[in-house]
Order: structure tokens, then C-alpha cells, then sequence
């Protein structure tokens, strides 16, 4: 593989690595970030006194910005060590060390004291470490494992074995920290988590703060979620993954002020714990077109946190032909974007710089999108974030697991037979690699923070939990699942094939055949992949194997079949009830070259203009079948 860099590479300060606070839905002013050097260990023991060196925290030590470059085998241990102290005065109360994510499993430990352990590499997770910490220096240490396709847990596009033509959808795996590590102090009496509700229709927001409990030490990594998804906590309840309403000893009254830009516009009291409706008549409303956001100022005893929201309402509805829609703030939409899968040359997952991460929204956005479809990765929150602020919706998948796929059943087959992709029942566990129960039992989980750490982000119109029957099983489930914990957004239940018939869409993939759709009885109508286009330019490749489903050979021979694409198969459709369009994809990734822009970020591959004027072409046809009052 030729080893290619972005423009932000050079950004990267081993001393200030990402150094922006990562979870902007809940802010305070405790900081210490420990991203920075690392010593790190690659053996077969699961215990090391000797250290090869150091890595770059928060990269994998499979990428080049690590400084590492060597890939994690399943049996092997990735062992991490920090030294760190805490500035004076840092200590308020209690201490919470956190982690964004940690790829695959891991047990962490604080001056030789055993924290806890997590499992599943997209989430983020947390100790309270108030009673292992030292005066002076601490020594915090990881024990990381992770067996990729050789374990039944979520991965991705993660692939430590690529084989045949469709291996080039798969990637170069990653192990170990990939995400923010960092500490905050926190008052006794402290805000654990938010639940932030926008109710449109009741020109109201509904909040709910959840405190700890007195005397709180146990890991926030999640609660059990039984196999069939029944049982646990419930976002769209009254309680939000485990999160107390205080406790007995406490005073649980919280006071909240809503801001619009700057300025106070509501305010409320309640009970830790207890949803409060706060009135905002004549409020503005959250679109990517006008991305509106107010800011909220919440108190909890001496605890004192801020966070936003966007007042927006993501609903199925009937245009004025009787078609089932897309709705966006009681108007019929449509959902135009780009399958993005969020992965960088020198880094993987991980993105250099917030720059970067900033960088692919804008892109896509002046290309004329109004959506992102996030294809089997949990973003760092600061993505989400940036969408909610420069405005582009987000459908948001569910990373895939299981076991080593049969291609010839879930590509080879699918791909040639629409009947084959919506006819076999996802209850075969065995033909869909998810014959681990453990495996299963995990997804919930996953799926459940998945769901926790982003709830709030005003950004995400669709959850995906499954995309092309990878490791799908029992979607209509997990649909039933997705239902109770967040009634306010919209499924996707089996992107693409193996359709089981729930959810708000029926779903297709689109690479091969004619595209020609008709309007469905009880769902909305969404391409919801299609194109794949490739064009290999010299200077940005990074593999000399080459994947995609058309190739050309210039900007120009792209661009005028992508517009070919267009005005033969999503235009004419759209009278027809198609309601969305997502492109494959934003940027070419190692063997696949089928992006939007080259994998390096270097060069646009699509002309702007061009690409805009059908953007505009597209909401204009989609007014005028959907009705007047239709956004976009």
C-alpha cells in the first residue's frame, strides 16, 4: 500500500493531539485531556513490565500518525501505559477518567487498581477513579484485545483477510484507543447525562437531567440489555440508561435556562431525574437549511453544565398525491447525500485534526447535500456536533459484527436478484454469520450506547441497524428495540436487502440494474446506495488495485456520467415516490475509488457546478411532486 497524507497530517502536535473538548451535548469547564504519548506493547502476554516505545494517543498503532504502523493480531495484547499528574486544584469532588472508544475490548487499570473492563470498540465509556488516584504521579494502564472478523462483535469495515473482487469494500483494521482519552472533576452532587426531547407539534422542549447517585464508583459503560431487547432502561422513558434521579441524601432540584443566541428565552426547575416541559412559542426551527441552535444552562447543586439542542420534528407523512414521504418539520423532504465511511489515509478512524473532520461536512454541503449517511462508524460526538452547527442531517448505521461473511450470499447473490435480497428471512442465523449468542447479546448492547451517546444530537434524522445483511439477524427486533428507546426518529431496518419488511423505508441498493421505483403501500421509498463511480487519479491512489463499479478515466468523463446517472434514473423517479438518494461515497478508501473526492482530500473528482445544478434540479422536481410547501 502506498502510504498517502492529508493536508491536516502536519497539523497533528503530539503535546495537543485533538485537543477540543469531545462531548459537546454536555459541557463543563473540567478538562485534562490525555491524548499525548503513550508507551505501548504488542505481545502474547496479557501482562508487560517492558514497553517498545511510544505511540501517539489517540491513533491506532496501525497508522502512520501513531507511530507505530504495526496491525494487532487477534492473539495478540495491546498494552498501553501513562504517567500523568493532575494540575492543583483540579479535584472538586470526584474524578471521572473517559474514554471516546477503545477497539475491541480492554481492562483498565489506575495505579495497579483494576477499574473494569468494556467491550465493543465504538462507544464511549467511563470510571469514576476518585479512590485510586494519587497525589502525585499516576499510572494508568490498558489491556486491549481485538480479534476483528474473528470475533462476533461490531467492527465495521475493519479486515485483517481481504479475498476476491468484493474484499475491496473492506479496510485495514485498527486496534486499541482510537478516540479522545480524558478527565474531569465533578462536584458529589453531579449531572450524569441529559435527555433533550424537541415536541414540535407542542412548540415545547422537554428535558430530563439525570445526577448520580451518593457514593457512585461503578463504571457508566451501560446496562445489561437482554438478548431480545426487551427489558433495561429506556431513552423514550423515564429513565435513560441506568442514570439515577438522585439520591436520598441529595438536593435534587435542578434549575435549566434556555438561550437563544445569548439571550434568555425560558426557564425551568425540576427534579433530578423528573422531564420538565419547557414552553417556546414561536420558536425557530432546526433544518441543514437553517441550522438553529439554542444553548441550555443547567444547574445541579454546585454542579454547573451547559449543552444545545435544534427544534425539529423527523415524521413519514402523505405528499399531496397521497405518496408516502420523508417529513421534516411537518414538510415533505427530501433526504439527497453521500455514503460516508469516515476514514483517513495517515489514520484510519481516527480523524488528524477537527479541521479535517469539519472539512468532508462543509465539502458536501457546498456540493449541494443535505445528508449523511455514516456508514457502520460512531463518529467522535464533535462530528455530530458540527453537523448540527453547519447544518446536514445524518443517518446513522449501526456497526456491523458476526462472523467472516459468505460474499456469495450477501453480495454476489443480492446484487444480481432483487427477489433473492428481499426474500430470505434474517432468522437463519447460520446463513448470516450470527450463530454466537454472546455475539447477539452484545449487538443489543452496542446498540443501546450507540443510541445513549447520541440521542441528543438534533443532526440524526435514521437509525440503520443493519446495512446488507451483514450480521443481521432478527431486524424486526431490533427495530421494535430502536421504537422504545427514541420514538422521534426514523429506521432503517434492513438497508439495501434481505428486506424484513419493517421499518419507515423500503430500502434499495442500486448498482447494477435500471433504476425504476413505484410508490409503496406502507413505507417511504429511499435509494438509500447507489453509483459507486470510480476514477483513478494518478498521484492519490493508495493501492494499485483498483474497485469500483463503473470507472472513468477524468473529472469530466465522471462528471458526465454521474449527471448520465441522474437524469436517466433518480430524476424520473422522484414522481414516482422516491424520496432519497445517497451517493457511494465521499472520498476514494485504499482499494476502493469510488469517491466524491480523493482519498488524501486533495482533489474534487466530481465538478461542483455540475453536480449542484442537479442538486438544485432535484429539489425543484421534488416540489413539484411533493407539493409547494415540500423543504430540501
Amino acid at each position: 500500500m502506498i502510504q498517502l497524507t492529508s493536508r491536516w497530517a502536519k497539523d497533528v502536535d503530539k503535546d495537543h493531539a485533538l485537543p477540543e473538548y469531545p462531548r459537546p451535548n454536555l459541557v463543563r469547564e473540567s478538562y485534562f485531556n490525555l491524548n499525548g504519548e503513550w508507551e505501548y506493547c504488542i505481545s502474547h502476554s496479557t501482562h508487560t513490565e517492558h514497553y517498545d516505545g511510544t505511540i501517539l494517543v489517540p491513533f491506532s498503532p496501525e497508522t502512520l500518525l501513531s507511530g507505530v504502523q504495526k496491525i494487532v493480531q487477534p492473539e495478540d495484547y495491546l498494552h498501553y501505559r501513562k504517567l500523568f499528574r493532575l494540575p492543583e486544584g483540579f479535584v472538586k469532588g470526584r474524578v471521572l477518567l473517559h474514554f471516546g472508544a477503545v477497539d475491541q475490548e480492554c481492562e483498565v487499570f489506575l495505579n495497579k487498581k483494576r477499574l473494569g473492563g468494556h467491550k465493543g470498540g465504538y462507544v464511549s465509556f467511563s470510571f469514576d477513579i476518585t479512590d485510586a488516584l494519587s497525589e502525585g504521579d499516576n499510572v494508568l494502564t490498558l489491556r486491549v484485545t481485538d480479534k476483528t472478523e474473528k470475533s462476533p462483535h461490531a467492527r465495521g469495515k475493519q479486515k485483517l483477510v481481504k479475498r476476491g473482487k468484493y474484499g475491496s469494500l473492506f479496510y485495514t483494521p485498527q486496534s486499541g484507543i482510537w478516540k479522545t482519552v480524558w478527565i474531569e472533576s465533578v462536584p458529589k452532587q453531579y449531572v450524569r447525562a441529559l435527555k433533550i426531547m424537541p415536541l414540535f407539534d407542542e412548540e415545547a422542549v422537554a428535558v430530563t437531567v439525570f445526577g448520580n447517585t451518593p457514593g457512585e464508583g461503578r463504571s457508566a459503560a451501560g446496562v445489561h440489555v437482554p438478548e431480545d431487547g426487551s427489558g433495561g432502561c429506556a431513552a423514550g422513558g423515564h429513565d435513560f440508561d441506568g442514570c439515577a434521579a438522585g439520591g436520598s441524601d441529595f438536593d435534587g432540584r435542578v434549575s435549566i435556562t434556555v438561550l437563544d443566541q445569548g439571550k434568555a428565552v425560558a426557564k425551568a426547575e425540576a427534579s433530578a431525574g423528573r422531564r420538565v416541559r419547557i414552553p417556546l412559542p414561536g420558536f425557530t426551527s432546526w433544518s441543514p437549511k437553517n441550522p438553529h441552535l439554542y444553548d441550555l444552562r443547567i444547574s445541579y447543586g454546585e454542579d454547573q453544565v451547559s449543552s444545545y439542542f435544534g427544534m425539529r420534528k423527523y415524521s413519514v407523512g402523505r405528499d399531496k398525491e397521497g405518496i408516502l414521504r420523508f417529513f421534516l418539520n411537518n414538510k415533505p423532504y427530501f433526504f439527497n447525500g453521500v455514503l460516508d465511511q469516515g476514514y483517513w489515509p495517515e489514520s484510519l478512524l481516527t480523524p488528524p485534526t477537527d479541521e479535517a473532520l469539519k472539512y468532508d461536512i462543509i465539502k458536501l454541503k457546498e456540493y449541494g447535500y443535505n445528508t449523511i449517511r455514516k456508514h457502520i462508524k460512531v463518529e467522535p460526538e464533535r462530528f455530530y456536533y458540527h453537523c448540527d452547527r453547519i447544518g446536514m442531517a445524518v443517518w446513522q448505521d449501526m456497526p456491523n459484527g458476526g462472523g467472516d461473511y459468505n460474499m456469495v450470499f450477501v453480495t454476489y447473490l443480492t446484487n444480481a436478484f432483487d427477489w433473492f435480497a428481499r426474500g430470505v428471512k434474517d432468522c437463519h442465523y447460520r446463513l448470516f454469520k450470527r450463530e454466537d449468542k454472546e455475539g447477539r447479546r452484545q449487538y443489543y448492547k452496542d446498540l443501546k450506547g450507540m443510541i445513549r451517546e447520541l440521542y441528543n444530537y438534533p443532526c440524526i434524522a435514521v437509525w440503520v441497524p443493519f446495512n446488507e445483511g451483514w450480521g443481521q439477524f432478527d431486524a424486526r427486533r431490533a427495530t421494535k428495540l430502536i421504537r422504545r428507546l427514541d420514538p422521534s426518529r426514523l429506521i432503517n431496518e434492513a438497508c439495501g436487502w434481505f428486506d424484513q419488511k419493517g421499518g419507515d423505508m423500503y430500502s434499495i441498493h442500486n448498482y447494477v440494474h435500471k433504476l425504476a421505483v413505484e410508490p409503496q403501500p406502507d413505507r417511504v421509498v429511499a435509494l438509500t446506495e447507489y453509483g459507486g463511480y470510480a476514477y483513478p487519479m494518478e498521484g492519490h491512489l493508495a493501492c494499485e488495485k483498483e474497485f469500483g463499479y463503473q470507472n472513468y478515466r477524468s473529472k469530466e468523463e465522471l462528471t458526465a456520467n454521474y449527471k448520465r446517472l441522474w437524469e436517466e434514473e433518480i430524476l424520473p423517479n422522484v414522481e414516482h415516490g422516491l424520496s432519497s438518494a445517497i451517493y457511494t461515497q465521499t472520498s476514494d478508501i485504499e482499494e476502493e475509488i469510488n469517491g466524491v473526492m480523493t482519498y488524501d482530500r486533495d482533489e474534487d473528482k466530481l465538478l461542483s457546478d455540475e453536480v449542484g445544478k442537479l442538486n438544485e434540479r432535484l429539489y425543484e422536481l421534488f416540489r413539484e411532486a411533493a407539493g409547494e410547501e415540500a423543504d430540501a
